[in-house]
């Protein structure tokens, strides 16, 4: 590092020389050494963390999966650092999401078909960045060159292979309008593709799909202008549902949330969503989707009045929490 670099915390001087040598690797390696120091301090931090290096880099471990809680831990307890728990996605989000797209950092979705947010996955380092770090612990100027060049060519296969891998989880999704989307692997976003090709065609009554995110992309498929036109709040509110939709033959909004592990249509969240879409021309229909019954049963209590569920494993059904526009049917 050619600047002086400020650290944050209280750190010993070998805390921060531990850091600052695994900045130099990133360096090494080719990551872009960009950002405020705070991100690089975290960066470096949450790699140590994984590959269990408290004191000296020869103690870099493979195969061994940190959640985010016990990363903060880990730096807690060695790099003189008070991250408060409730920051656990920063971890992902930020701390790690450049080492593991570079492929230094592994996830346990990289080894199990697991959802990219799934909260009990876990990261270590690779195997291949762990030898390097312990072979660069005590290398001479030529042993770091020759191991560096070792680290790169083998790296550039890895990558490939993990990019492959990447794609073949991947989850296609065939929109009303015919036109193909590819969602990351995981329960939550297969029940998105079964809200798009089996729910939609059944009950949107012509729906056409306006909104669905993904656990690596929130915004994978936006229609603004249509989203717009019906006067659609802000697509960055934190209210926003999993799949929204537009039947323009009736003018129904249909918001949809995709519940694998959280977040049903409750009245809190209905209530949310009503203020936000106060300037909104389309009658919006609220609906919580299940891949069974037994998930269901889990979130019945928490579901709202006056909105509806359906279940993808009982395709051709609906259950509806609004009993007297129910009854109006029998008029």
């Amino acid at each position: 590092m050619q600047k002086q670099f400020k650290f944050t915390g209280k750190k010993t001087q070998k805390v921060q020389r531990l850091i600052l040598r695994m900045i130099e690797i990133f360096e090494s390696v080719g990551l872009p050494i960009k950002g405020t120091d705070r991100r690089l301090e975290k960066m470096a931090m949450a790699c140590l963390a994984v590959g269990d290096i408290s004191s000296h880099l020869s103690q870099a471990k493979s195969g061994v999966f940190l959640k985010s809680r016990d990363i903060i831990t880990f730096e807690n307890t060695h790099f003189g650092e008070n991250i408060s728990y409730g920051s656990y996605d920063d971890i992902r989000r930020k701390d790690l999401a450049l080492p593991v797209e570079a492929g230094i950092v592994i996830s346990s979705s990289n080894v199990e078909s697991q959802a990219v947010n799934n909260p009990t996955r876990g990261y270590s380092l690779a195997p291949h960045f762990a030898e390097l770090i312990k072979t660069l612990a005590n290398a001479t100027k030529k042993e770091e060159q020759e191991a560096l060049e070792k680290f790169k060519a083998q790296h550039q296969e890895i990558v490939r292979l993990l990019a492959e891998k990447r794609e073949l989880d991947r989850v296609p999704v065939t929109l009303p309008s015919g036109e193909m989307l590819s969602l990351s692997a995981g329960e939550h976003n297969q029940l998105q593709k079964a809200i798009i090709e089996e729910f939609l065609p059944r009950f949107g009554q012509g729906a056409i799909l306006l909104y669905v995110g993904d656990t690596e992309d929130k915004y994978l498929f936006r229609a603004d202008k249509e989203l717009k036109g019906i006067g659609f709040f802000e697509l960055k509110h934190e209210e926003l549902p999993d799949v929204v939709a537009y039947s323009k033959d009736k003018n129904l909004l249909y918001l949809i949330e995709a519940v694998h592990s959280a977040g049903p249509m409750s009245e809190m969240r209905v209530n949310k969503l009503k203020r936000q879409l106060e300037c909104c021309s389309a009658e919006a229909v609220y609906i919580t989707a299940f891949n069974d019954k037994t998930v269901f049963k889990r979130w019945l209590s928490d579901i709202a009045w006056e909105t509806e569920v359906w279940i993808a494993s009982e395709p051709e059904h609906m259950i509806h929490f609004n009993g007297y526009k129910f009854l109006e049917i029998h008029k």
